[in-house]
């Protein structure tokens, strides 16, 4: 059984870059960093977001995707895939991300990170892997990722191993909150959560 551990810590600055014919900021480019990297307020040091509204922030401060998804994206797509090509901050393996309970600890270096919400692609996934249909492929394909709060900050570094030190006592992981957007029994089941982003409470308390 493979340890559940970060392959590479991934930052990267705003930049513009032409897409459909319009000029646009985004800092998606991320790229692997050696050592320990900071993580500090809602970013690791190096990192940034071009729009807050939709990006960074308390309820998306760190953004983890899975080598285990990276797989499935080259062996049924064949995309050549890298650690930080979908903008993530952690690279990580050996943990099923879509199952992670909302609201779960995890202690990563000298870190505490608190699972918030999976990712809902935009545009710029589509802009970053010159595709305007890839956040469609992304959402049918059901590997989100995971984006994080930041309840302890620290450092952390590539094979830093990741410890679940605390887990609620609901069922309702990530793949449930993406299934609520279509789904009244599932969206209801977003009610019992403490904490949920704007976004996601609108999703819980609309009319089913």
């Amino acid at each position: 059984m493979t340890t559940a551990r970060v392959l590479s810590v991934n930052v990267g600055l705003v930049r513009e870059v032409e897409w459909e014919g319009e000029i646009v900021s985004s800092a998606i480019w991320k790229s692997p960093v050696q050592g320990r990297v900071t993580l500090r307020g809602v970013n690791f040091a190096g990192d940034d977001q071009a729009d807050r509204s939709v990006h960074g922030g308390r309820h998306k401060a760190v953004y983890a995707y899975a080598r285990e998804d990276y797989d499935f994206w080259q062996e049924e797509h064949g995309i050549q895939t890298r650690p930080g090509l979908f903008g993530e901050n952690l690279t990580v393996e050996g943990i099923d991300l879509s199952a992670a309970l909302v609201g779960e600890r995890w202690r990563v270096g000298s870190c505490v990170l608190e699972v918030a919400q999976p990712r809902l692609p935009c545009y710029k996934l589509g802009m970053r892997m010159r595709d305007p249909y890839f956040p469609r492929r992304f959402q049918a394909a059901m590997r989100m990722g995971a984006y994080f709060r930041i309840i302890d900050e620290g450092d952390i570094g590539a094979n830093d191993v990741i410890e679940v030190i605390e887990r609620p006592s609901h069922a309702v992981t990530l793949d449930t909150m993406v299934g609520a957007l279509h789904d009244p029994a599932k969206a209801r089941a977003l009610g019992a959560l403490e904490v949920l982003p704007r976004f996601w409470r609108h999703v819980a308390d609309r009319d089913h």
